[in-house]
């Protein structure tokens, strides 16, 4: 038998022995008066008062002997010390504490006082088991540090942590914060949007036919309606028809799905933001986006300074901006305006850098760029103006119609964000859209699908307007210091164990 399940045979014997004293082990409720935090900020006017609280949280260490206990309960990643003396509580509670372990849910009503180390303690009078654990939590270890208890995690198995959150956050609080942050990073954004009028929306999860975005799919199918469906990429599309329907400012958090690989900043399901603003352009969509990394930045830090890794980044508005084309030419020190078709083509063959499908100087473009910009883009900065042929969903630009009125944001070599002066053309969207599905034809693994509907939408009328598609979960990675998408992900998608 392995020392775990050892472990869990003798909690299950304790559990009995509960249930022999006429103890429920796993009551229905418990009414606390304060929590753990409050208690410590309130402290010393609940001592002067002799104010009885009532507390519930974890058992997360017990030691004594004799006729006295001590432990601490964790409550929220907050912790306070419990004192329990058999003489106040009673024969009968005093051995249910004998067996609980550490893990159990306790209840506990006492007074305040601080114990001769200057530590602020629970004086139990009364306390409860709210619940008997049964599996065993990985052993932590306590640390004192400048008179402080710190308390280390020993679970390094980043595998057992994530396939086991609950374990996870029960034990780090570290991890914890990381979440309450993304929380926090959340409704800031929404404020803001709310601020600026924007309506909040729901959009189809499953789409007979999915579009927004180049990506693979993951499909599924629909037994009663006999017909295959997928799971969306982006919520854009739906969002447009939004607008078309007089909803001049939308927004969305969405659950994104794309069947591509995993690494440390992809996951293949993923949060992301969108949102479109009637009679606005991709400029417009510059200010907000800048906007918002600044104020989140002033809700975690107070200041729009961060360290990520070892790199501090400031999103200060304004953000630095440059052209695609400039960025090739002064970052990659490649003079591409002045290259042939041929010459490009040489290049690439020279560097061995691949188009997927037939070539095209555009997306050449792109790809140079990626190959040679995108590892020095560490400050915030957006790279404005795309080639055409990067998306048929944007409009051409306004005094270079080679190029797309569309920019990408990046922050730590990361594009964080996606923008465009958005299409409202019917004809000339349905062009591009049929283009693209010869060009899938002819190669090019991801192009948008034709979608009819939407082309609809567009010929019963469609505004100008600008709008933005960001990454939340890298956003929240680079604005918590976390280097993996796993870590920022409360249940991040992994194989079956």
């Amino acid at each position: 038998m392995s020392e775990e399940s050892s472990q869990i045979q003798i909690r299950r014997e304790k559990l009995e022995k509960i249930r022999s004293l006429g103890i429920e082990p796993f009551p229905y409720s418990f009414q606390y008066s304060h929590s753990v935090s409050t208690i410590k900020e309130q402290a010393e006017s609940l001592l002067e008062k002799e104010t009885q609280v009532r507390i519930a949280g974890r058992l997360m260490a017990i030691r004594g002997k004799g006729k006295t206990m001590f432990g601490h309960i964790d409550d929220q990643h907050a912790r306070l010390q419990i004192y329990v003396r058999k003489d106040e509580v009673g024969e009968k509670l005093y051995e249910l504490l004998g067996l609980c372990d550490i893990g159990d849910y306790l209840g506990a009503t006492g007074i305040l006082m601080y114990t001769k180390t200057g530590e602020l303690t629970l004086r139990v009078r009364h306390f409860e088991l709210l619940s008997k654990s049964i599996r065993p939590l990985p052993v932590t270890k306590v640390k004192e540090v400048d008179g402080k208890k710190e308390f280390f995690d020993e679970v390094a198995d980043k595998e057992f942590r994530y396939r086991r959150r609950y374990v996870d956050l029960a034990l780090n609080e570290k991890v914890a914060s990381v979440f309450r942050k993304r929380t926090l990073i959340i409704q800031t954004i929404r404020q803001y949007l709310i601020e600026k009028e924007f309506l909040e929306v729901e959009t189809p999860t499953l789409q007979s036919i999915y579009g927004g975005a180049n990506a693979t799919p993951f499909q599924t199918h629909h037994k009663a309606l006999g017909i295959d469906f997928f799971l969306r990429i982006s919520n854009e599309l739906y969002l447009k028809r939004l607008v078309g329907g007089g909803f001049d400012r939308v927004f969305e958090f969405v659950k994104n799905f794309r069947n591509e690989g995993i690494d440390r900043t992809h996951n293949p399901e993923f949060s992301a933001l969108e949102f479109y603003q009637a009679y606005a352009d991709y400029t417009d969509m510059v200010t907000h986006c800048e906007q918002i990394w600044e104020r989140c930045a002033l809700a975690i830090y107070g200041t729009t300074q961060f360290d990520y890794q070892e790199t501090t980044i400031d999103v200060k508005v304004p953000w630095q901006k440059i052209t695609m084309l400039d960025a090739v030419e002064t970052m990659g020190n490649i003079s591409f305006s002045t290259l042939h078709d041929h010459e490009v083509q040489n290049l690439l063959a020279e560097k061995g850098w691949e188009l997927d499908g037939e070539f095209s100087r555009g997306r050449a473009l792109v790809k140079i760029f990626e190959e040679t910009c995108e590892t020095k883009l560490i400050q915030p900065i957006f790279v404005l103006d795309y080639p055409q042929e990067s998306t048929p969903l944007c409009k051409t630009h306004r005094k270079q119609p080679q190029f797309v009125e569309r920019f990408e944001a990046y922050v730590n070599c990361w594009e964080i964000a996606n923008a465009y002066s958005e299409l409202n053309d019917p004809i000339e969207q349905r062009r591009l859209l049929e283009e693209q599905t010869e060009r899938g034809r002819g190669g090019e693994s991801e192009t948008h699908p034709y979608d009819e509907d939407f082309i609809r939408a567009m010929e019963y009328g469609m505004p100008p307007m600008g709008g933005i598609g960001m990454g939340i979960d890298r956003m929240i990675m680079l604005l918590t210091n976390q280097s993996n998408i796993r870590d920022v992900i409360l249940f991040p998608t992994m194989r079956p164990e």
